[in-house]
């Protein structure tokens, strides 16, 4: 197994080490941006949005988490074509009360939706200083981390969260009852750095990152799912048969994706997805503090940036190892992938260059 596929089926949310793997195809970041344009301009998106679509599938690429890349596209089309996303919509503000707003999502792609909601959050936090930002009717918004980490670019203290249909399981039990329920934390370091950001769903591997393993035809790490039966696995293929995954850290995890269905599902309206009335949603909820309304901005970066110099020079467990910030994984990731190409599943990047066209 490469580092490249052990990091994506182990769900570290660390990136891949390296793009040496076997079975994969090299593309730019140029190039792979403008086949998923033409691909959404191609099901009915107007360009700037299918071209803010594109640029969203590919950093996640760009960063290491294919899960949420460009893979997704032929599932987005689908739903296009089954009526579940309106390709012409793009999302706007509903209402506004005090600190607040609520974005109606249309069932419009849910990355110009978190777009707009990522928007009108730093509006808010610009006049009251913080800002509650709810999405409402919104399809899969991509990588959480993504609209977090522009906040925090903004002098923000930004955290999000949704929940999704359902798919783990909870902590003692066997059928699906929770989504995987990610949450997403940044916070601005010095000026020029990119911001510490956590990003990670509270299952113990996100679904994306089981299907790239399975697209491999690799086993995943165990404690990660359930079979049908309620036994321990490490077949990704059981999941799909009617299995579960599993939340991760016991009922540590179990804990917080419990918190993040309910806020998720009921602040937007999405509800709860495991109960009568949930339409498949997801329920977005993202929240913005401006720093300098409590301590001076330069101060606040200036103390965690040292706090993660800190960090980096506390001495290895072993050889190989290193203490990284969050986001620091990402960053390195998407420099190797800049210089040297995106590494994609040769299926994924025949399917589509088929869904392209002769």
């Amino acid at each position: 197994m490469t580092t490249a596929v052990t990091e994506a089926v182990k769900g570290t949310g660390q990136g891949d080490r390296e793009d040496t793997g076997d079975g994969h195809r090299y593309v730019g970041e140029e190039e792979l941006t403008e086949l998923a344009a033409s691909l959404l301009r191609a099901a009915g998106t107007s360009p700037a949005p299918a071209l803010c679509i594109a640029r969203s599938l590919v950093e996640a690429d760009l960063t290491g988490h294919s899960s949420h890349g460009v893979r997704r596209l032929p599932g987005y089309l689908a739903a296009v074509r089954d009526g579940i996303i309106d390709p012409a919509r793009s999302g706007e503000v509903r209402s506004r009360t005090g600190a607040t707003a609520v974005v109606d999502g249309q069932r419009a792609f849910g990355q110009l939706a978190a777009r707009c909601a990522t928007g009108e959050l730093a509006s808010l936090c610009e006049e009251f200083a913080v800002g509650v930002v709810t999405i409402r009717d919104c399809n899969h918004v991509g990588r959480l981390g993504e609209y977090t980490a522009e906040l925090a670019e903004r002098g923000l203290v930004a955290l999000a969260v949704s929940n999704a249909d359902p798919t783990v399981a909870p902590y003692g039990g066997r059928e699906r009852r929770l989504g995987t329920n990610p949450m997403s934390w940044a916070l601005p370091r010095a000026e020029g750095r990119p911001p510490v950001v956590m990003d990670w769903a509270t299952a113990a591997v996100a679904e994306g990152k089981l299907n790239v393993a399975r697209a491999a035809g690799l086993p995943v790490a165990p404690g990660l799912l359930l079979d049908p039966a309620g036994a321990p696995s490490t077949a990704p293929e059981d999941f799909y048969r009617g299995g579960a995954l599993l939340p991760f850290g016991g009922h540590k995890g179990y804990a917080l994706s419990v918190v993040i269905e309910i806020t998720g599902g009921l602040l937007s309206r999405a509800g709860i997805s495991c109960l009568p009335g949930y339409g498949g949603h997801f329920g977005t909820v993202l929240i913005g503090i401006r720093v300098d309304a409590f301590v001076p901005a330069a101060e606040f970066r200036e103390q965690t940036e040292s706090f993660c110099a800190e960090l980096a020079r506390t001495r290895p467990a072993g050889d190989g190892h290193e203490v990284l910030v969050p986001g620091e994984p990402e960053e390195r990731t998407r420099a190797r992938r800049r210089a040297h190409g995106i590494p994609l599943p040769h299926a994924t990047w025949r399917e589509l260059n088929d869904l392209n066209g002769p």
